[in-house]
């Protein structure tokens, strides 16, 4: 089991930057993936990045903004955002699957202003 726990989130002016972490209770094998994703109000919620050992994809909607990362040595997940839009703001989870069980954090608000 792995408890996953957010931080970095605030309110930021359009086209400001954030820097998310996710940490990780415990060592996850490089070879699990791990994930950012983002639920708005009212609305469902959906993939922004999945990061795994070799690669990493974007959802359209981030491409070029956002940049995830993660250091397995200090057991930690980022999601560096820049030039904000109002349309980003939302609760933002991470997520690892270890086996046939996903693990999710409890979330950050981003919340970006005009």
């Amino acid at each position: 089991q792995v408890q996953l726990v957010e931080s970095g989130g605030g309110v930021v002016q359009a086209g400001g930057s954030l820097r998310l972490s996710c940490a990780a209770s415990r060592s996850i094998p490089s070879i699990n993936p791990m994930y950012w994703y983002r639920q708005a109000p009212g609305k469902s919620r959906d993939l922004v990045a999945v990061i795994s050992s070799s690669t990493t994809n974007y959802a359209d909607s981030v491409k070029g903004r956002f940049t995830a990362s993660r250091d397995n040595a200090k057991n930690t997940l980022y999601l560096q955002m820049n030039s904000l839009k109002l349309e980003d703001t939302a609760v933002y989870y991470c997520k690892t699957k270890w086996g046939y069980t996903d693990y999710w954090g409890q979330g950050t608000q981003v919340t970006v202003s005009s």
